[in-house]
């Protein structure tokens, strides 16, 4: 409370970042160790099971409908 009359401000802290730079061999090892495989089609199985169950759906509402 006392620093800002005899003139001392609050200043921002410093900060040396290390530095980087791009190298394009380097990024592409890196994204291939990255990359992996999937060997099914999840997303397929996935769409024709929604259309399975909405199928049943339409058809519990169809048999309970027509009685």
């Amino acid at each position: 409370m006392l620093k800002p009359m005899f003139g001392f401000n609050a200043k921002p802290r410093k900060f040396d970042m290390p530095l980087r730079y791009y190298d394009p061999e380097k990024e592409k090892k890196r994204r291939q160790r990255m990359r992996f495989e999937s060997k099914r089609k999840r997303h397929r199985s996935q769409n024709i099971r929604v259309v399975l169950y909405a199928l049943g759906l339409i058809m519990v509402i169809w048999i309970i409908t027509v009685l």
